[in-house]
Order: structure tokens, then sequence, then C-alpha cells
């Protein structure tokens, strides 16, 4: 086979599978052979933490089913790596990158696990990730976990961040080494290493996509998403992951707003007379380099037909956002999520936690754990007034005197950011927000540019980013040595 498999996007390789020229089980050990070419030796991006030992058994399984009674969706015989604080009931460990959780194992998989495997993808592996979704302490690098080690970025392996915290799945989709991955997001945790990486990451609503089986930080904040080589790609991605759960509460709420093909609203045309607003915020600490390649960007969204309106503020810029919000609510969620841990495993609550950390300070606490101490120390209740307060200011803020009304005042389709900064507005609105690369630095750097609109658009932000991309191909394959 003389194309490369690695840079065919699923259209392509469905089409190889289906013409017979392709098997899942040959796909999958192609993708095996990429990591450990790239992953564990060459460059050793070490962005997959752990590999399914019966991927080639259910490839081989699923290329039988083909033949029998076709395949059961886009991803049929599909790869895909997970976060690995996502659940997998199988052989396969869930640690959130925390040695304390080395020995865990789920005793299910998460619900959108159960969704993948129903659609006929094939689940590779886990993908490393920062510790506890960079929820564990201060100025630890992104793509650092305990149990995992450092993710490096294969547009410069050692130079350029990977972003966080679904730094090993933005990899190692990057690097070919997968189709596509599953990250999850609390605040700027898929489009961060979507901008970093040059992949697509799509961060729905709060909401569409179910949180059960997922190592929490946040119950107003966390989803899970899509990362991906192109929207298209992502599309079909969250096509099997968007739906409701009976067991998460949240996913009520998107009844009636999951449409039946994301893929319907893939359109070249999208940009031509959206009107597109720039937050000013957002761009105060990017360097003179990547702001010249979001001007470039801005410019390319005007020839596609879009109006452009820089130099915005959101209405509530005065308005303190309060990081503590995250603080209070980690605790119960995770004690609740560790309850379901195996008995053998190490911790079962969040003090135990941070026992271990303290315990085992050389191997586990190489930066720190302040923000596992500040979260243990509130009383796990969520009655705190202070807690109550700031997440009642924070949504004010962020929805009806944030996001809501600079759209409505100024008529706009969408708002535009650069990669994930001002990725913590729609975090706290649980709004979605798409990340698409957009270009790259004189020094290689990727920038990728983020559409962000209210609740349940990612139909919406689909076509917009769609219509960027082909307009631009901005997209350039890493070099891997």
């Amino acid at each position: 086979m003389q194309q490369k498999l690695e840079w065919l996007n699923i259209g392509e390789l469905q089409d190889l599978m289906t013409s017979g020229e392709l098997s899942s089980t040959e796909l999958v050990q192609h993708c095996l052979t990429r990591i450990s070419t790239f992953d564990r030796q060459g460059p050793s991006l070490n962005s997959v933490l752990e590999l399914n030992p019966e991927a080639l058994l259910i490839a081989g399984a699923l290329d039988r089913e083909r033949q029998l009674q076709g395949p059961r969706s886009k991803l049929h015989g599909i790869p895909v790596l997970v976060k690995d604080n996502i659940n997998t009931g199988d052989m396969m460990h869930t640690s959130g990158g925390s040695l304390a959780l080395a020995n865990s194992y789920a005793s299910e998989d998460a619900h959108i696990v159960t969704l993948l495997r129903q659609a006929g993808a094939v689940i590779l592996g886990k993908a490393n990730m920062t510790e506890w979704a960079n929820f564990m302490t201060n100025g630890m690098p992104g793509g650092y976990s305990s149990r995992g080690g450092q993710v490096l970025n294969p547009y410069s392996p050692g130079q350029f961040s990977v972003g966080g915290s679904s730094s090993g799945s933005g990899v190692a989709v990057a690097a070919g080494l997968v189709p596509i991955a599953v990250g999850t997001e609390t605040s700027g945790s898929i489009l961060s290493p979507a901008t970093s990486n040059s992949v697509v990451g799509i961060k729905p609503t709060v909401g569409l996509v179910s949180r059960t089986g997922i190592i929490p930080i946040s119950f107003s904040q966390d989803t899970a998403g899509p990362l991906a080589k192109t929207v298209t790609d992502a599309a079909l991605l969250l096509n099997a992951l968007a739906g409701g759960d009976v067991r998460d509460v949240a996913t009520g709420s998107a009844s009636g707003h999951i449409p039946e093909d994301y893929c319907a609203f893939l359109d070249c045309e999208a940009l031509q007379g959206a009107r597109l607003g720039i937050l000013q915020t957002a761009f105060e600490r990017i360097d003179e380099d990547r702001k010249a390649v979001y001007q470039q960007a801005f410019e390319a969204c005007r020839q596609a037909g879009a109006t452009v309106i820089e130099g915005l503020e959101l209405p509530s810029k005065e308005t303190k956002l309060d990081a503590n919000v995250l603080v209070y609510e980690f605790k119960p969620a995770l004690n609740n999520y560790l309850r379901t841990v195996t008995a053998e495993n190490a911790a079962h609550s969040l003090a135990d936690v941070i026992a271990y950390n303290m315990r085992n300070p050389h191997a586990t606490l190489k930066y720190g754990q302040v923000l596992l101490l500040e979260s243990e120390a509130t009383s796990g209740t969520l009655c705190e007034p202070e807690y109550i307060e700031a997440r009642q200011r924070d949504l004010w803020a962020t929805t009806t005197a944030g996001i809501d009304q600079l759209i409505k005042e100024h008529q706009l389709t969408a708002l535009l950011m650069p990669g994930n900064y001002g990725a913590g507005y729609p975090a706290r609105a649980g709004y979605p927000s798409v990340c698409v690369p957009a270009g790259y630095t004189e020094k290689g750097q990727p920038c990728g540019l983020t559409f962000t609109a209210t609740a349940y658009q990612e139909g919406l932000l689909i076509g917009l980013a769609y219509s960027y991309e082909q307009a631009t191909k901005a997209r350039v394959l890493p070099i891997l040595e």
C-alpha cells in the first residue's frame, strides 16, 4: 500500500476498508508500529501511556463483522485513544496520570467509551496527560504526569509547549500515531493541545457529552470532546460522543439540541456573511510572532466573506472571575469518583491521594500539590458562601452579562479567540468552542484559531471552522525522525 495511512482522514480510511485494500487489523498494527517508532523511540513523544492488549483482537472481530453485516458507522474499525482520566472497563488502568492511581482499574466503561464501542471504534489505548487534568499544583508543565512523564510536541520536541491537559491525545493525533482521540476539558484542556499541536479540537457544551466514568475536576465545567486532524473527522467523532445518559443529569439539558449528523454543518461557505468578534483581552499575553499569524488568520476570514470586528470587550470585563470555584468543586467530585475504584487501589479519597504523594515525594511531588491541599481544606459540601457567590458571579459575568450580551449587542455569529487564550469565559459559561489550525510562527510554532458561541451551537462552530480550514489549508504535517 503506497498511501501513508497516518495522514489519511477517516473517510479515506473507510474507503480503503470498504474496497478491501485495508483492514482494521492492518490499521491498528500500523498505529502500533508508529507508536513504537516515534512515541517510544526516535523523538520519544511519550503521548501514549498504555495500550489495549486486546486491540488487534477487537479489530479482527470488527473486520469479520464488516464482511458479514457491513460497518456500524463511519468509525467502524477506526482506532481511537482516550485520555487516561476516562474509564475503560477492560485490562487497562485509569489513573489520571497519577501514581496514586497507577493500579486502579475501572469496573466498567465510561458512558462515552460504551458509545465508541457501539459505533465500532477500536479503543487503542490511554493517552498521557497533565496529572489530575492540571489541577494538582501551580507551575506544572502541560503534559507532565508522575505516572507517564513528559509529553513532547511533534513540531519541535522539547522546544514548543504541548499544552494541557489533553496533551497526549493532541500529540498522538498530530503525529499520526492514531486517527482520532478523546480529550477532556474544564478550562482550555482540549483547546490548548489543539492549538499547540496543530489539530482540531471541539470543546462541547457542558451536558452534550456524558461525564459518567471520567475522573472529574468540576461539576459545572467538565466535558469530554474530540481531537482530530480535520474538522470533518472531529465532527464524526462528536457524532459518536454526543447523547443522553441517565446517570448524568447534565445531559438532560441537551435533549432536542443534538442533530442527527454534525457533518451536515460542514459548509465551505459558512464564513460568507458571518460576523465575528475578537476579544481584545485574549491577546494581551501573546507575543508578536503569534500575533502576526492571527492577523493573517483574521484577514483569511475576511477574504472568505466574514466581517471581523476587532477590539471588543465583554460587558462584564471588570467583574473578577474566581478560580476558587474549581477548588471547592474538586474535592466532592473526586471523592465521589474514587468511591468506585477497585478496593486494592492506593487512594479512595482526595485525602488518600495527598497522603500517598507525601509518602512518595520524590516520585510524585516534583512540582508540589498546592491545589490538592487547597481543595482538601474545603468542607466538601459546597455550602461555603464564597463558593456559592463565586459560581453565581462567574455564570452572570460569562453568560448574561458576558458572551450572550456581546453577541447580541454586536449581532455576532461567533467570537474569535487565539488558541486557548480567553478559554476561561466559555468554560465558566459551559459554552462550546472549536479550535482549528491557523498557521505557524517563523520558528514553526503552531497556532490555532478558536470559534466560540452560546450553548449547543456546535453545528454553527463546526461550519465556521470547516469554512476556515478549507479556505486556508493551514495545517502542515510535522516532520518526525
